[in-house]
């Protein structure tokens, strides 16, 4: 009998999310529904476990944990790589590493949500006639506007579309976009600066490295227009936390909206919770029952495939200190 365990279950659905009656008949699986607090209970909770499901990047496996993890054979990731595990320290150790298959592209339709609701003081409003009041604010419409994209792989181009769908201008810059790619997504190519100066939302929509952590600091932030309205998907360290907080503050920019964030979950005294002009929502981007019946169903595949020695989506290479 193979002890096995599923991390991070916050909404407390992922054994309703894909069948796991075969390993539950053979084997023993236990749910953890709250974060652990540090390495140190991670490596006290975990240290009876043979098999461990992990939701990407909620809870790092660095090396130092992993070689506290004397009984670990196996780790299976939501989706096609995890940063925050060291898959080399556990290729040392005989640890597989696998994977799940992704879902859709959710987080870009969030990211969406995230514009119309900053356009239209969505929340704001809602909020007011809960209290009892009426048309307290005038928002703008999406028309003409200009979107900039910071990023423009999947998620970037799907933004792009959607963005033309309400006829809104494109703009998109990267390290490594070329104008070509731009085109033919219906954007136009420009450098970073002009981007952050024309845009009136800026999207980001890169991956965490060295090359795009702190990418969005004070500099970018003082040259988008007073109107402008930064919104934030993607990895929280892309942009500088301190730089927006004190833009919002100053009020020099129009609004802002997080679903990532340099640490979570977010602390209940952390100062962006009381930051005027800004949105937060609770890292929901891949959180949708289409996502999760992917994600659960593969760490079930996986496990099973494992158990049979026949393991599927196998990695090698997670990425692990790049980001």
């Amino acid at each position: 009998m193979v002890q096995i365990a599923v991390l991070d279950d916050y909404q407390n659905v992922a054994l309703k999310m894909a069948d796991w009656s075969g390993l539950q008949r053979a084997h023993t699986v236990t749910v953890f529904n709250q974060p652990f607090s540090g390495p140190d209970e991670v490596v006290k909770t975990l240290a009876p476990f043979e098999a461990i499901g992990v939701m990407r990047e909620r809870t790092p496996f660095t090396r130092a944990v992993i070689e506290q993890l004397p009984n670990l054979k196996l780790i299976v990731t939501t989706g096609a790589r995890n940063a925050s595990i060291d898959v080399a320290a556990a290729l040392e150790r005989g640890i597989t590493v696998c994977g799940t298959p992704g879902g859709g592209m959710p987080t870009a339709e969030l990211a969406f949500g995230l514009l119309l609701s900053l356009a239209r003081n969505i929340p704001y409003e809602i909020g007011q006639m809960i209290s009892g009041a009426w048309q307290t604010t005038v928002g703008v419409e999406l028309i003409d506007k200009t979107l900039g994209l910071v990023g423009l792989g999947k998620l970037g181009q799907r933004m792009a579309r959607v963005a033309h769908a309400f006829d809104m201008k494109v703009a998109a810059w990267s390290q490594n976009l070329t104008a070509e790619k731009a085109k033919a997504t219906g954007a136009e190519l420009v450098d970073k600066d002009e981007l952050f100066r024309r845009s009136d939302f800026v999207s980001v929509h890169t991956v965490l490295s060295p090359r795009t952590r702190g990418i969005i600091g004070d500099r970018e932030i003082h040259l988008m227009k007073p109107s402008a309205c930064l919104i934030n998907t993607s990895r929280g360290p892309i942009i500088h936390e301190q730089a927006l907080i004190e833009a919002l503050k100053a009020g020099r920019i129009a609004g802002a909206a997080l679903d990532v964030y340099d640490r979570e979950p977010l602390p209940k005294d952390h100062p962006l919770r009381s930051c005027p002009r800004l949105l937060l929502t609770p890292h929901l981007g891949y959180v949708t029952q289409e996502t999760y019946r992917a994600f659960f169903g593969g760490m079930v595949e996986a496990m099973e495939g494992w158990l049979k020695g026949a393991p599927v989506r196998v990695i090698t290479d997670s990425g692990y200190g790049k980001a």
